[in-house]
């Protein structure tokens, strides 16, 4: 005699596969909850100048020294850093004359930061560009290192409120557009905040949160107190993580429903 299995029907089918699917969502909920947002950590950007992953590089040059043990730059970029026109990108800081030296300083840290740090991911995004295929957007720069930024460049000139677009490249680096009259900074960036946003295409955008907050990214910082950007990458790749469960859960849940009452 075969061997056959009762196989349930009409409202018991509908229930027990409505039950499983409720079950297989409170798993995938489990699951989904349990990742801690890995795919954002210890990462680098698929850039022009950026290694594929980041590694210990003891002789990474000044400004860019707090990121030697774990850095997404060689000891070459963090060299070219320092230089007024590097080959890096063939930018010339001086374009309406010397940047004062406490201004120049947070450029290169800036330059140091996007090109070493390995605590970028939460705010990496595609970008379909001849120079990088990734950038970063929106990154919560700590407000004093936003203020002290500002305060130091306010004497110095540039042309531009956008550094990314614009120049005039034909002598091989950046130079003003005849259009484009060298001012003061602050004629170009009246606040903090139109500094730290506007310059490079809203790669930054100025925190309410203060340094050692663990909520907003230091620019300097020292490395014998560790990298406190670790955290606030942690921070917010988890509520990034957490954001897209919660966008999720009511489809899901919605859909069960759904099936449920077709089946019934």
């Amino acid at each position: 005699m075969p061997l056959t299995t009762a196989l349930p029907s009409g409202t018991n089918m509908a229930l027990t596969v409505a039950t499983q699917l409720l079950l297989l969502l409170v798993w995938g909920t489990a699951v989904w909850a349990a990742r801690p947002g890995a795919e954002l950590l210890n990462v680098c950007m698929d850039a022009k100048h950026h290694k594929e992953k980041p590694s210990p590089e003891d002789k990474l040059h000044e400004q860019c020294s707090p990121w030697k043990k774990n850095a997404c730059c060689s000891v070459n970029t963090s060299q070219e850093a320092h230089k007024d026109v590097s080959y890096l990108y063939r930018f010339n800081w001086d374009h309406c004359g010397p940047l004062e030296p406490v201004c120049k300083r947070h450029f290169i840290q800036d330059t140091c930061l996007y090109e070493c740090s390995p605590n970028l991911g939460p705010w990496i995004q595609q970008v379909n560009q001849s120079w990088r295929k990734e950038r970063i957007l929106n990154v919560p720069l700590c407000k004093e290192d936003c203020e002290s930024w500002w305060r130091d460049c306010r004497t110095s000139y540039t042309c531009k409120t956008n550094w990314h677009k614009g120049w005039n490249w034909t002598s091989g680096f950046n130079e003003c557009p005849v259009k484009d009259a060298c001012h003061p900074f602050y004629f170009y960036f009246p606040t903090p905040a139109a500094l730290c946003n506007e310059i490079w295409s809203h790669s930054y955008k100025v925190s309410n949160y203060s340094r050692g907050s663990g909520r907003c990214i230091q620019m300097w910082f020292d490395p014998a107190q560790g990298n406190p950007n670790e955290e606030v990458a942690r921070f917010y790749a988890e509520a990034m993580n957490g954001a897209g469960l919660h966008r999720v859960w009511p489809g899901l849940s919605g859909l069960a429903l759904i099936l449920f009452l077709v089946l019934t």
